[in-house]
């Protein structure tokens, strides 16, 4: 798993499996990236206030899904609409210092926000995307 998905984990109390395995259970929609045969990435949905359309996508993954740089940010408004479908205001939280996750995020069309806010050792920005047009 990359570096800063492990720290972002820790700062919520979780190993990667533990978060990947609460990720994926609580999620409504959840889908895997393989490159050459392998998962390389999960990443999902929980939709958290149904009646608001409210919901938190999330990902995880290896550095290999940074070998296929425009597969991920093309198959990403794909991924997008999917989940607009269900929950069309998506937000969430990203590590400050992941810059490459903030850049794949704003490729997507998220915004992600300037005001960091702390969780443990790690300092996390939101990002957030109103997809009710979509």
């Amino acid at each position: 798993m990359r570096e800063w998905d492990v720290a972002e984990c820790a700062a919520f109390g979780h190993t990667p499996k533990q978060a990947l395995r609460g990720a994926l259970a609580a999620s409504t929609i959840a889908f895997t990236a393989f490159a050459e045969g392998r998962a390389e990435a999960m990443f999902g949905l929980v939709v958290t206030n149904a009646l608001c359309g409210q919901g938190s996508p999330w990902m995880l993954g290896t550095e290999a899904i940074y070998a296929h740089p425009r597969a991920m940010i093309g198959m990403g408004p794909r991924w997008v609409r999917t989940m607009a479908a269900m929950a069309p205001c998506l937000s969430g939280q990203v590590a400050a210092a992941n810059l490459r996750a903030i850049r794949l995020l704003r490729a997507w069309g998220f915004t992600v926000g300037e005001v960091p806010s702390a969780r443990g050792s790690v300092l996390f920005v939101p990002f957030e995307k109103e997809t009710a047009n979509v």
